[in-house]
């Protein structure tokens, strides 16, 4: 009886490349206290990286002058810009030049600010809506510029499309190891509620939490809730973040996204258990739908050992509870200070 032939020797594991960001690094996040920003700096101080920010009071990132100097002054390591005028359908339509032009000076002053002041690693967040309104489903990166935009958010697009040029060209012209990912829908602590400038499910929070404590039967929403979005909390997107600082250097952009999406009818049922609202939905069709549909194709960000960690239903009650805390200190603050004044 002949032996068994040996096994196979098993393949030798790849190296793993060289980090693009030291654990020592120092990261400048422009935008700290946004919904993108406020998350990108609880994990990277719970990481252990040296995070500077700056307030909009503190330095005015659409000023070039103000912002380059600060960066040479600072000289960080790297930068995350994730500071944007952003907001929704309505905020789009109504405001389209600070959301064209507000977005232009901040990316010209904080991307060539970088570069003057020699910082070699930066990270350009722009968003989903630079695709064409009727890109094929789900969106791969290579869908840029094939198509007519959505034109509810035009202004707005063109200038993240700018941003990812801009990024493109220091690295073409200057060889900088500057990078842009573009998120999907995103939610999460510190998002905005405001009802004139919110996002989709802010907007869907607010909107049932007034109809459940107001005792209303039934809340009416744009549009006819069936065009499909995909949606990821903000704490996912920090972590994608931290990835493409560390292992991405690439010409293209990368989607950040979970590669699942639902209808916004689909969505607003799942607002309405999260706030506890027990009436109807209704659709004014005659408002504007936005994109048909949205989903980002994410193989290119999966490949790098991405995967989103936060589910949406969990997510959206996690948000409404931060949301009613925030809501009821802002309450409680203006009596708190009329105490003060009497004592």
């Amino acid at each position: 009886m002949s032996p068994a032939p040996s096994p196979a020797p098993s393949p030798a594991p790849s190296p793993t490349p060289p980090l693009l960001l030291p654990p020592t690094a120092r990261i400048f996040v422009a935008g700290h206290r946004g919904l993108v920003g406020s998350a990108l700096t609880r994990l990277l101080t719970a990481e252990g990286y040296e995070v500077l920010t700056r307030t909009r009071d503190e330095l005015d990132l659409r000023d070039a002058g103000r912002t380059g100097a600060f960066l040479r002054a600072a000289r960080p390591d790297a930068v995350v810009l994730a500071a944007a005028r952003v907001g929704g359908i309505m905020a789009n339509s109504r405001y389209p030049v600070p959301f064209l032009e507000d977005n232009l000076r901040i990316q010209l002053s904080v991307i060539a600010g970088a570069h003057a002041a020699d910082i070699d690693r930066l990270l350009f967040l722009g968003s989903s809506c630079i695709y064409p309104k009727h890109a094929t489903q789900p969106i791969t990166e290579d869908a840029l510029l094939t198509g007519a935009l959505e034109p509810t958010n035009e202004p707005y697009a063109l200038a993240k499309i700018a941003g990812i040029t801009q990024v493109r060209s220091y690295r073409r012209q200057f060889g900088r190891a500057y990078i842009s990912a573009m998120p999907t829908n995103l939610y999460g602590p510190g998002d905005n509620f405001d009802p004139e400038t919110s996002h989709v499910l802010p907007a869907l929070i607010r909107r049932f939490h007034e109809a459940r404590t107001a005792g209303r039967q039934e809340v009416v929403l744009w549009g006819s809730g069936t065009p499909r979005r995909e949606f990821l909390h903000s704490d996912d997107l920090a972590r994608a973040c931290l990835l493409l600082l560390r292992r991405y250097d690439g010409d293209s952009p990368v989607n950040v996204g979970c590669g699942e999406d639902l209808s916004i009818a689909e969505l607003a049922s799942l607002v309405a258990d999260a706030t506890g609202f027990t009436g109807g939905i209704g659709w004014d069709t005659g408002k504007p739908d936005g994109t048909p549909r949205k989903l980002l194709e994410v193989s290119r960000l999966r490949a790098l050992g991405f995967a989103p960690a936060v589910p949406l239903a969990e997510g959206i009650r996690d948000t409404y509870r931060w949301w009613r805390a925030q809501d009821e200190r802002a309450r409680q603050a203006p009596s708190a200070g009329r105490a003060a004044r009497t004592s």
